[in-house]
């Protein structure tokens, strides 16, 4: 075989691949109407989903938990008093929440049901209204669920309640939901949430709305929610030995002003006798006045000590980043929309375009075998 033969054959398959590439640039070429029309609609498409889904608006802060670290309890020698009156005065230190349980708390009914509360300002609207009648009166989606969701009420109209809704005893301390509440429990665990960052140890606090303001106040709002219940579990035990030893504070202090006011009246009553009778009464009343204001004292240093033991339990939180109001919305991204359906609709008229030929290709071989 000569050079120029095995030149010719080597180039053969490029000719071949040049002819495909070609044929199938005429076939788009030929369908091109097809393609555009396609394409056309889909940018149609693309316009209305991108203008027609609601805006979102997001804001976000970084907080930074801290609370105290001391490791000895700070009454001092008080155990002779607590014998004395009978109960245990011994504070001890909250233990440390774990960051890792605040996502939890947020999603909780207790938060939740709290956070529907919040006042919002709302475009169009000429009064702050709650979270919660937002979406059930004003807000558009909240009106379409009522609608889509009124064969459901019809249903449990039907049907009635629920054994299970029934309560039976005392149910003042049983949390309730309406079924709409229920609903939007369920859209705030998607809208406000906390992300964890173990490495640095930050807490990043998200607040979703369909308006800028809105979105600020209802992550605001959220934000001292959050605060508030973790202050709350923290300091629950030192708060709840606080109160205990409230009580017993303000029933010594009747007991010894009534202590007290016994001994001045019978020393002003007996300043001239000094009989022995006189002098064993005084001596008792003295003795009772001085027991019980010997309790009185120490209970007065153990409050002062659990009101600290209190303090030094909360928790602070160093603000990072805090909430501020949002220019640039977080959805819809309405050019990249334009561009993904433009894409996708040149990409489905090309297929449109090939399918038909093929298609056509694929009845002439059937209608060939049948004459066959």
């Amino acid at each position: 075989m000569t050079e120029i033969e095995n030149k010719s054959l080597s180039l053969q398959p490029v000719e071949e691949n040049e002819i495909d590439l070609i044929q199938l640039a005429k076939e788009v070429w030929n369908g091109r109407k097809l393609v555009i029309k396609t394409t056309i609609i889909f940018i149609i498409l693309g316009l209305l989903v991108a203008f027609l889904t609601p805006e979102q608006y997001s804001v976000t802060s970084i907080m930074v938990p801290q609370s105290g670290n001391s490791n000895q309890s700070k009454l001092g020698g008080l155990s002779s008093l607590a014998a004395m009156a009978g109960f245990n005065l011994n504070l001890s230190n909250g233990a440390d929440l774990n960051p890792m349980i605040y996502p939890q708390i947020v999603h909780s009914i207790p938060f939740q049901k709290d956070l529907m509360q919040t006042k919002l300002d709302i475009k169009g609207v000429d009064h702050p209204v709650t979270y919660y009648d937002y979406y059930t009166k004003y807000s558009k989606r909240g009106i379409l669920s009522y609608i889509t969701g009124f064969p459901g009420l019809i249903l449990q109209a039907i049907r009635g309640k629920s054994k299970d809704m029934s309560v039976v005893g005392d149910s003042t301390r049983i949390l309730r939901l309406t079924l709409r509440q229920r609903q939007l429990a369920e859209q705030l665990s998607k809208t406000v949430f906390i992300k964890i960052d173990q490495k640095n140890g930050s807490i990043t606090l998200v607040a979703i709305m369909p308006q800028a303001l809105a979105a600020a106040q209802l992550g605001l709002r959220a934000q001292e929610l959050l605060q508030q219940f973790i202050t709350s579990i923290k300091i629950k035990k030192a708060k709840e030995q606080m109160d205990f030893i409230q009580e017993r504070f303000n029933a010594t202090k009747v007991q010894y002003d009534s202590a007290q006011i016994a001994l001045a009246h019978f020393r002003d009553q007996n300043k001239n006798i000094s009989t022995a009778i006189a002098q064993s009464e005084e001596q008792r009343l003295s003795d009772n006045y001085h027991l019980i204001y010997g309790v009185y004292s120490e209970l007065a240093k153990q409050l002062e000590n659990a009101r600290i033991q209190v303090k030094d339990d909360s928790p602070v939180f160093s603000i990072i980043e805090p909430i501020t109001i949002p220019n640039l919305r977080l959805k819809p991204k309405r050019s990249m929309i334009l561009a993904i359906w433009t894409f996708l609709g040149i990409f489905v008229g090309v297929s449109l375009v090939f399918g038909v030929r093929y298609w056509k290709e694929f009845r002439k071989r059937w209608e060939e075998s049948d004459k066959v």
